[in-house]
């Protein structure tokens, strides 16, 4: 097999879509909440929020209500356009290295990276645990550039990271660097 690619979620992963979602209904909840507290009518059925006084509870969950919801858009927005999604191509035939990314709307919304396979000097792997883990794999060029191939946000297992990071490398022909 002289090509292999790698796929990259990017935004549409489960945890976007729950809080995405989440997000959408507590902040349409207060906003209804708020704007009852307005018309003194009950436009939440399941609590009766027309006896609030408008100002300051109903001003301010009208406020946090719209916040959310614009919040809950742009997630959707991200989920949409698929952010950050794209893939990784390794091509011994070619000997090339493929990188595509998708971005926001704009002049750089795609990233098309292209590198020849005798740029590569290594697969460096980077770990570090606490309370915000990272684990990344890099493409190390010669140049001492360093290019990210694992997706943000969703740290993988240690096993897993090694695993994956041992076979690029040898499929690349290249040694691997930050693994003791």
């Amino acid at each position: 097999m002289n090509v292999k690619i790698d796929y990259i979620t990017g935004s549409r992963r489960f945890s976007n879509y729950w809080w995405a979602t989440i997000i959408f209904l507590g902040g349409l909840f207060f906003f209804l909440a708020g704007i009852s507290s307005y018309l003194n009518t009950n436009l939440v059925f399941f609590t009766s929020s027309s006896d609030l006084l408008f100002i300051p509870q109903g001003i301010v969950m009208t406020f946090y209500g719209t916040v959310a919801i614009f919040i809950s858009l742009f997630l959707w927005f991200t989920i949409i356009l698929n952010v950050g999604g794209g893939y990784n191509q390794f091509d011994l035939q070619k000997g090339l290295i493929t990188i595509f990314r998708q971005g926001f709307p704009g002049k750089n919304r795609s990233i098309y990276l292209k590198y020849s396979i005798d740029e590569i000097q290594a697969i460096k792997v980077s770990i570090k645990d606490g309370l915000t883990p990272r684990r990344e794999i890099f493409l190390k060029t010669k140049d001492k550039r360093e290019i990210p191939l694992t997706r943000v946000g969703e740290p993988l297992v240690l096993s897993a990271i090694e695993e994956k990071a041992t076979e690029l490398a040898k499929f690349l022909g290249v040694v691997v660097e930050g693994i003791f």
